[in-house]
């Protein structure tokens, strides 16, 4: 097939630091090329990809992110071109879904966000204009009535993630991800507090997200007991997870997926987690992990981490989020949507 996969255009594919959807199509991306498909990544330039790389703007721009302008340039770059495809797959968020019912070729369109009342009222309006594919079950419920393809989790390449068993983790817990209050880092640091745990906090200090961190989160870093590394590389991330005796989620909004939770698991590392949104779709409770629904549980949980096994963790992860199972899931949708029958 040939295929225009779009990236969002803000940050590179794959990302140097913060990113989540970058990962999702780099993997997916990579993963069809080797399988004999002909694709055109529209990504920012500066991305490094084993596909055909098409760019609207010259380097990665993450202080933009959200701009309408450049969302809209990125996404015309690619549909001026829509009749070199058999099919477009975007990864965007509403410009190529608002102008698909004006080309041709079938698009595709992998809902990477929450459903907050007027997203879906956008998506509703859109229903018919492409075909919707959700990365949880969780997802796809809280907009049913739109016209979806199927459901594919987000994978994950573990081969590129170091493990370490239990027994070589080290004595400290790990918060990471792009610092809000939605995420709950400070429940993360309430929780080491209370057991006398070392934290590591990194990730992400976003502009509308700086007031948070400034008022909450930096007065309780201390550098010994609570630790804020800010954003890291790549490799910082995997040396993060790996060492890591749990990795702590203590989300408070519905995540859709939280390609985070894989990351920890694909080092052996386990999750203890809020079960907001996909969380219980992820995290097999008692097994990768545990879902807790208080504090005082994620306090308790951290007494009971002997009970996991981090090769079980591991392997877990590539039963269910490989990325040949991804790309096997994105094949079938493609061929049932040319095909005009589409799975239920």
């Amino acid at each position: 097939m040939k295929i225009a996969m779009l990236a969002p255009p803000w940050i590179k594919v794959p990302p140097s630091r913060y990113g989540g959807i970058e990962w999702v199509v780099h993997y997916l991306t990579n993963r069809l090329v080797e399988r004999g498909h002909d694709v055109t990544l529209f990504a920012t330039g500066g991305s490094v990809t084993e596909a055909n790389l098409a760019s609207a703007f010259d380097s990665e721009m993450p202080d933009r992110i959200g701009h309408t302008m450049y969302d809209v340039q990125h996404a015309a770059n690619c549909m001026r071109r829509a009749d070199e495809f058999d099919i477009i797959h975007d990864h965007t968020s509403f410009s190529v879904v608002a102008y698909a019912s004006l080309i041709s070729t079938p698009v595709v369109h992998t809902l990477h966000g929450p459903f907050k009342p007027d997203i879906c009222n956008f998506y509703r309006d859109f229903r018919d204009s492409v075909w919707y594919a959700a990365i949880s079950d969780y997802q796809r419920s809280c907009c049913p009535e739109l016209r979806y393809a199927g459901t594919v989790y987000n994978p994950i390449d573990i081969n590129g993630w170091p493990y370490l068993p239990s027994g070589a983790k080290e004595d400290y817990l790990l918060a990471f991800g792009r610092l809000c209050v939605d995420k709950g880092f400070h429940t993360a640091i309430e929780v080491a507090r209370r057991t006398g745990s070392r934290l590591i906090i990194a990730g992400a200090v976003q502009p509308s997200n700086r007031d948070y961190y400034e008022t909450v989160i930096k007065p309780q870093v201390d550098g010994d007991q609570i630790s804020f590394l800010g954003e890291v590389s790549v490799t910082e991330k995997w040396n993060l997870f790996s060492r890591a005796r749990a990795f702590l989620f203590p989300i408070e909004w519905p995540e859709p997926f939280g390609l985070v939770m894989i990351e920890a698991m694909a080092t052996g590392t386990p999750v203890i987690a809020f079960p907001e949104g996909s969380v219980p779709e992820v995290v097999e409770d008692g097994v990768t992990g545990f879902t807790v629904r208080t504090v005082n549980e994620m306090v308790a949980a951290l007494g009971r981490l002997d009970q996991l096994d981090s090769r079980i963790i591991r392997q877990r992860v590539q039963e269910r989020f490989s990325v040949n199972k991804c790309a096997d899931g994105y094949e079938h949708i493609y061929e049932k949507v040319l095909q005009g029958c589409v799975p239920a």
